[in-house]
């Protein structure tokens, strides 16, 4: 009996010839597809694998033994540190002052945490937060105040630099805005028996020529009227204070939510059963992307039972647990677009292409660039036309997969029919890349970072927002915000969630060698070396920054979702 061992060289479909390697495809798919099935987990969001926990998935996409004893144990460990035990006996309790929240912060900290505590009250470090925090995509330029957000030039006046007004400013770019009425009517979550409290707060921010960017404006509803004043940093500083953190509640609900957990996570996993589903093994697009879907689908598992299900984390400390969170969840799907995840496109798009000292941006693209070229060379390599990609079958049934089984329910998401063209696939597999390197390192890496410090960047609010402002205290501050129990697990979550992982391997390192052409691995070597030229921009760029921006630093962006 004559046996064929297949080389290691990638092949599409029609550049294999052997009728028995031929086979071998055939049957490898469809042993794949009996394994790898699609499921509509809720409706209204990206379909998924079909597992109803980790468990179920084959062995071949779970964490290895080190990875899940690490995961498992680590959360228990952050609990342990943060002397939740000895906290569980004022369950429910307030915190009586904002600097009682240091018991729990001094066990686990980061250098931008501790930065955090010193400088969060301040409206320069509000404003850096939203180029530069977890969630950077919100911002987008101002080029009038909107119908339901009633400012006057007046109310801002002594926002504005010397010899200004709002409406010169308007002119020349200076205004931004920050909208969260996605999260208006989002039902709030009960725990343990108490209500709890969400908004979908207007914030309008000023590109101040010395003092950088700072909010000027807040409205905790979308809807103006008597008790929904505007609050002004000229209000009483503790009722301005109290606005601000509104808007801060607000952004850990979209962050966690919608920029990680949709716009990365969900969205990954897509393309991963796709490629698990249509494409065999020795397909040059299967050995490009799946050394960046390492463990997602486990990770993703372990996220819809852990976190946010029933009685999940959720639940048990965030203001959108329990149903919130889905229905937030539907209503971005509705309105995401592939354009959206294609970062040049999404700032040109937000108008925030000018805006000094938005690094997130500067950094997002270098790598956007890095990847693109990246792949682009891979796909002229083993598509020499654009007609080979039209008449590859493996890759246009791998296509439909995404388009039609991942993200149904989209009509205006934006995908083409079908793969026409070289630059097409390139862009698609650059979206893939990017969007489970560097987009997901931007929004988890910093999350301890900006959560840890609980009065920044609060996960739940218990008591209605202000109408009044003069009547707001301290007492009402402190009754507002997350309880020590809550606390706890904030602290606890963000940190197990946001640390760097011990097995992490860096983007652009690959541990096997799917390829072993030399013009493949020249392409690699010439991936790295690109990488290498923007990390050491990045750090000269961060050279003598009190507060540094390293989330997008190529050693620290994973090269998968595994987290």
């Amino acid at each position: 009996m004559k046996v064929e061992i297949r080389e290691g060289k990638a092949k599409t479909l029609p550049d294999d010839s052997s009728p028995k390697l031929l086979n071998h495809r055939k049957t490898e798919l469809q042993e794949r597809q009996k394994t790898y099935r699609w499921v509509t987990w809720a409706q209204g969001i990206p379909r998924c694998i079909d597992a109803e926990t980790e468990a179920d998935l084959p062995q071949d996409v779970r964490f290895d033994n080190e990875k899940r004893s690490d995961f498992e144990h680590s959360l228990q460990y952050a609990l342990l540190e943060l002397s939740l035990k000895k906290l569980a006996i004022i369950f429910g309790r307030s915190w009586s002052d904002l600097d009682d929240f240091k018991q729990i912060f001094w066990k686990l900290r980061s250098p931008i945490a501790e930065y955090c505590m010193k400088h969060w009250k301040e409206d320069w470090f509000f404003g850096y937060q939203c180029l530069n925090g977890c969630n950077p995509r919100m911002i987008h330029r101002c080029k009038k105040i909107p119908e339901n957000f009633p400012v006057t030039a007046d109310m801002v006046q002594s926002s504005m630099a010397p010899k200004t007004t709002l409406d010169n400013e308007f002119k020349a770019g200076n205004i931004y805005l920050i909208d969260y009425s996605i999260m208006d009517g989002i039902p709030a979550n009960t725990i343990k028996g108490k209500p709890q409290y969400i908004t979908a707060p207007l914030c309008l921010l000023y590109q101040h020529p010395d003092r950088g960017l700072i909010p000027i404006a807040i409205q905790l509803a979308p809807t103006p009227g008597i008790s929904t004043p505007i609050f002004l940093p000229s209000d009483p500083p503790l009722a301005w204070l109290l606005a601000k953190m509104w808007v801060r509640h607000s952004e850990f609900q979209i962050f966690q939510l919608l920029s990680h957990l949709l716009r990365t996570h969900l969205v990954v996993e897509v393309y991963c059963v796709a490629t698990l589903r249509q494409l065999p093994a020795v397909h040059p697009v299967y050995k490009l992307l799946a050394p960046h879907l390492r463990y997602t689908l486990e990770i993703n598992c372990r996220g819809r039972t852990q976190l946010i299900s029933a009685n999940g984390i959720f639940k048990r400390v965030v203001s959108t647990g329990g149903d919130g969170l889905l229905i937030l969840a539907q209503r971005e799907y509705k309105v995401l677009t592939y354009r959206s995840l294609q970062p040049h496109y999404d700032f040109s798009d937000r108008g925030v292409s000018q805006l000094p000292k938005y690094f997130y941006r500067e950094h997002a693209l270098m790598l956007w660039e890095a990847i693109h070229s990246f792949v682009s060379g891979m796909v002229n390599l083993y598509y020499h036309t654009d007609h080979n990609v039209q008449k590859d079958p493996e890759l246009q049934a791998w296509f439909r997969d995404i388009s039609e089984e991942g993200f149904t329910e989209l009509p205006n998401f934006g995908l083409p029919s079908k793969l026409s063209d070289r630059e097409e696939l390139s862009t698609l597999l650059a979206v893939a890349i990017f969007t489970s390197t560097a987009q997901h390192a931007a929004t988890n890496n910093g999350q301890f970072d900006w959560c840890a410090w609980v009065p920044n960047t609060p996960c739940t609010m218990r008591l209605p927002p202000p109408s009044d402002k003069d009547a707001v205290t301290m007492e009402m501050i402190m009754t507002t915000l997350p309880d020590v129990s809550q606390s706890c697990v904030q602290m606890a979550i963000t940190w197990h969630l946001g640390r760097a992982q011990p097995d992490a391997i860096p983007l652009g390192q690959y541990t096997e060698d799917h390829f072993t052409e030399d013009q493949a691995l020249e392409l690699i070597d010439e991936f790295r070396k690109k990488l290498k030229e923007i990390e050491e921009e990045i750090l000269n760029q961060n050279a003598g920054l009190d507060l540094q921006y390293l989330f997008l630093l190529p050693s620290r962006v994973e090269n998968s979702i595994t987290i």
